[in-house]
C-alpha cells in the first residue's frame, strides 16, 4: 500500500514541466524595452514642447530671466558679499541689466538702422557683380537682398499705417520685457529659498542630488551667456577695427551684426561673416574682399582655438553637431528667438546629463566594492 508521505521524501519529487521557450530572443527583447523607453522619452518631451509654445507668454520671459541670472549672477553674488540686503543687490543686479542689454540694444539698433540701407545697397550691387560670372547663384541672392528691402519697406509702411497693430506688438514686448525683468529679480533674490525649497519637496533622499543637477544646469546657462558674451564683443570689436581699417562702409553696422550672430553659434558668425565680406567686395573690389575675409577667418581662428578654451573652459562643452541640431530644433518651433535660446537650454540639459552620468558611475563603483563590512565591536 502507497504512503502519501512517499511524495514528500526527497528521492520521491515530481518531474516538473521545462518552461515555455520564449518567443523572442533575449537581445530583441531588450530592444523592444529600449524602443518603448525611447517612445516614452519622446512623447514627454513633443508634449512639454507643445506646452511651451502654447504658454509662450509666461514661457518666453522665465526663459529670458534665466538667461539673465545666469548673465549677471556673478555679480549679485560679489554684491551680497560685500553684506548688501539680498534685495538691494537683487534690484542693483537688474537695474545693471537694464543698463547693459539696453546700452547694448541703442547701440546696436542705431549702428544697423544708420548703415542699413548701405549694407542693402552693397549687398545687391555685390549680387550683380557674382551674377554676371556664377549665374543662377548671383540672381538668387540679388532677389533676396530685393525682397529684403521690400520686406523692410513694407514693415514700416505697416507699421505707419497700422498704429493699433504696432501698439500691440510693443506693448507685449514690453509687458514681456518687464515680468522677464521682475522674475529676474526674484530668482536672484530668492535662489536659497528656491534651493530649499527643491530639498523639502524631492521624494525620500533624492533632494541633494536634485540640488546638484539644477546646480549644474544653472551653471552650463550662466557660463554659455557669460563666455558667449564676452567672445561676442571682442569678436565684434576686431571684426569692427579690420572693416574699419580697409574702409569697408557701414563697419560698424556690420561689427553690431556680428556681436548679435555671435549668440548663434557657428551659424550667427558664417552669416554675418559672409555679409561683410560681400559688402567689401561690391564697395571696395576684390582684393578687399579678400582682406576682409582675411579678418574675419584670422577672428574665427582666434576665437576656436584661443577664446573659447580659454573662456569657455570650465563650462559645459557640446559638439558642434548637437549645437547645430538644436539650433535647428530651436528655429523649427520658435524662429529667431527659439534659435537664440535653445544652445544655452542645451548647455543646462547636457550639464543635468553629466550630472547624472557621475551620480550612476559612482552607484556603480560602490556596489562593484562588494557588500560593506561589520562596525568592529567596540
Amino acid at each position: 500500500m502507497r504512503n502519501d508521505s512517499d511524495e514528500n521524501r526527497p528521492g520521491a519529487e515530481r518531474e516538473r514541466p521545462w518552461p515555455p521557450e520564449p518567443l523572442l530572443p533575449v537581445e530583441a527583447r531588450r530592444a523592444a524595452a529600449w524602443c518603448v523607453v525611447t517612445l516614452l522619452i519622446a512623447t514627454v518631451v513633443a508634449l512639454g514642447v507643445w506646452l511651451c509654445v502654447e504658454l509662450s507668454t509666461a514661457v518666453t520671459p522665465l526663459l529670458l530671466a534665466l538667461l539673465g541670472s545666469g548673465l549677471l549672477g556673478p555679480l549679485y553674488r560679489r554684491l551680497v558679499a560685500m553684506r548688501l540686503n539680498r534685495s538691494l543687490a537683487a534690484g542693483l543686479t537688474c537695474a545693471v541689466l537694464v543698463v547693459v542689454v539696453g546700452g547694448a540694444g541703442y547701440i546696436v539698433v542705431s549702428a544697423l538702422v544708420d548703415t542699413g540701407d548701405q549694407i542693402i545697397a552693397s549687398l545687391r550691387s555685390a549680387a550683380k557683380s557674382l551674377s554676371e560670372h556664377f549665374g543662377a547663384a548671383g540672381t538668387s541672392l540679388d532677389d533676396l537682398a530685393s525682397r529684403s528691402k521690400q520686406l523692410i519697406t513694407k514693415f514700416g509702411g505697416s507699421a505707419a499705417t497700422g498704429l493699433l497693430a504696432g501698439v500691440s506688438v510693443v506693448g507685449q514686448f514690453l509687458a514681456a520685457s518687464i515680468l522677464a525683468l521682475l522674475l529676474t529679480f526674484f530668482f536672484l533674490r530668492d535662489s536659497d529659498k528656491a534651493v530649499r525649497a527643491l530639498n523639502d519637496w524631492a521624494p525620500g533622499s533624492s533632494g541633494p542630488q536634485l540640488e546638484r543637477m539644477a546646480r549644474r544646469g544653472f551653471q552650463g546657462i550662466e557660463g554659455f551667456m557669460r563666455g558667449t558674451t564676452f567672445i561676442a564683443l571682442i569678436d565684434a570689436l576686431c571684426i569692427t577695427v579690420g572693416l574699419l581699417i580697409l574702409r569697408v562702409p557701414g563697419a560698424v553696422g556690420l561689427g553690431a551684426l556680428v556681436f548679435v550672430g555671435a549668440y548663434i553659434p557657428y551659424l550667427g558668425a558664417f552669416i554675418s561673416g559672409a555679409v561683410a565680406v560681400l559688402v567689401a567686395l561690391a564697395d571696395r573690389g576684390f582684393v578687399i574682399a579678400l582682406w576682409a575675409l582675411g579678418v574675419v577667418l584670422a577672428v574665427q581662428i582666434l576665437e576656436g582655438h584661443v577664446l573659447q578654451p580659454m573662456i569657455q573652459s570650465r563650462t559645459v562643452q557640446m559638439h558642434p553637431a548637437t549645437v547645430l541640431l538644436a539650433i535647428t530644433a530651436g528655429a523649427g518651433v520658435a524662429g529667431i528667438l527659439g534659435m537664440l535660446l535653445s544652445v544655452p537650454l542645451v548647455a543646462a540639459f547636457s550639464g543635468v546629463l553629466h550630472e547624472l552620468r557621475v551620480h550612476y558611475a559612482a552607484g556603480s563603483d560602490s556596489g562593484d566594492s562588494g557588500p560593506a563590512a561589520p562596525p568592529a565591536s567596540s
